[in-house]
């Protein structure tokens, strides 16, 4: 999750994912109810059409044969109903007793066994519950109201059952579509939304193209236009590129100042005559040092850390120019190189690491040297073997230091190793020594980020 257009796209994704189905359920529940309450008014519309027909007289309720509305008149047409006695007392009871409380019964119920138990509420009351008539659910209304025959009051129930399968059709119906079109909004929603990030974050996309670009030496700045978020970023990234390419402009300059102003006295002192050989020796070691470090200068200014320099190229230099020294050792070098390893920094740099390690790895081995250049987890690793005798675990930090060396080499492993470690270090790298369990020599890993 280091990614933020990972990040983007999985908040946006779960969002989306999670609201839209809480939207559904919320607009199922919604038209649930609206769908519930048109039912009780449509219920209670029937009671009022029933109780227009209805009359008591001498304590006897008296219907119509046939009510207005047809399905009371055919049988199971799944509305039906019945009117029964209000039962007296505080607590009216909820048991149906067939001969007393039975009071009529719509023609549509004829067929059916009446329901054992039915709410009885207060006079002027209303309630509305589900029963099972049939074995199959339905939806039960239930009014109580109270008729005046003759200064006395005749309560009565009037029970309307409806069946709920047209209720629970329309409601399927209503969540199959809702269903659908919330799956078909989610895909859009996601699709728009993948769109929307690729397009916020085309900036970043751009500004990592161009970064691509000056690491290759393609360009020397950033100069696309970017939104004003970013752009501080990018100013400050091109003072960065600007202000490390003066350092290393102002850095080979007084590295080539200081070398031509040895050179003079140099050639002074070779010319006395007074001069022991020894000396002179010494004095032409100095003049190959600063020779070195001329070129060096002179190399330094051709590249800049964030270009690129690729190592398969160094690395055949050095290995022909080795085997020519070399040659009477008839050396094998076995190399395994991926094509696009890139090492962000000086070529001069890179050739002084390298040359330094395989030079001691060439006066070390018998008869074979391996190198391997591979990159892992965005780092590059270089691993040198060679089949001498190795290098002891108590030797292995003391021939970092400048002027420490192992007694494996008649010569070398001055300071040239003790470079490399700084060299190494400058660019925020690792140099680890140990010894190669396949050809049982030294083994110098490296590795920079």
């Amino acid at each position: 999750m280091n990614s933020l257009k990972a990040r983007l796209f999985l908040s946006t994704l779960i969002m989306t994912v999670v609201m839209l189905p809480i939207i559904g359920f919320t607009l199922t529940k919604a038209f649930e109810k609206q769908l519930m309450l048109a039912v009780q008014s449509e219920l209670k519309a029937y009671s009022y059409s029933i109780f227009t027909v209805a009359e008591v007289e001498n304590n006897q309720l008296l219907m119509p044969e046939l009510l207005l509305e047809t399905q009371f008149n055919v049988s199971q047409s799944g509305l039906y109903a019945l009117i029964t006695a209000l039962p007296k007392g505080d607590k009216p009871a909820t048991q149906i007793k067939q001969n007393d409380q039975l009071l009529w019964q719509s023609q549509s119920l004829l067929t059916l066994s009446l329901p054992k138990k039915l709410p009885f509420p207060q006079v002027g009351q209303t309630q509305f519950s589900s029963i099972i008539l049939a074995g199959n659910p339905h939806l039960l209304y239930s009014y109580s109201v109270s008729f005046s025959d003759n200064g006395q009051s005749f309560a009565v129930t009037l029970h309307l059952i409806k069946n709920q399968q047209d209720f629970a059709m329309v409601l399927h119906d209503f969540k199959r579509q809702l269903w659908t079109w919330l799956f078909a909004l989610m895909i859009v929603f996601i699709c728009v939304q993948i769109i929307w990030l690729l397009w916020t974050l085309k900036p970043l996309n751009m500004l990592t193209h161009e970064l691509a670009q000056i690491e290759k030496g393609d360009k020397k700045a950033l100069n696309a236009v970017y939104p004003s978020e970013l752009k501080p970023v990018t100013q400050q990234l091109n003072n960065l590129l600007v202000t490390e390419e003066n350092q290393r402009t102002r850095y080979r300059n007084a590295l080539s100042d200081l070398a031509h102003s040895l050179k003079n006295p140099l050639a002074v002192l070779q010319s006395q005559a007074q001069v022991t050989p020894s000396a002179r020796e010494q004095l032409q070691v100095i003049n190959q040092i600063i020779e070195h470090q001329l070129k060096r200068a002179q190399s330094a200014g051709q590249s800049s850390w964030h270009i690129g320099v690729g190592v398969s190229k160094v690395i055949e230099k050095l290995v022909s120019t080795l085997s020519k020294i070399y040659q009477d050792k008839h050396l094998s070098f076995e190399l395994s190189i991926e094509p696009n390893a890139l090492f962000k920094g000086d070529e001069a740099d890179l050739m002084e690491i390298l040359g330094n390690i395989l030079d001691n790895a060439c006066k070390a081995a018998q008869q074979q040297i391996n190198l391997k250049v591979h990159t892992s987890d965005n780092q590059l690793i270089i691993e040198i073997a060679d089949d001498g005798a190795g290098i002891e675990a108590s030797q292995q930090a003391v021939i970092l230091s400048r002027g420490g060396r192992a007694d494996t080499y008649q010569v070398g492993h001055g300071i040239g190793l003790a470079i490399v470690n700084d060299l190494v270090s400058s660019y925020r790298g690792q140099l680890a020594i140990g010894n190669s369990t396949t050809l049982s020599g030294a083994l110098f890993t490296l590795r920079f980020n």
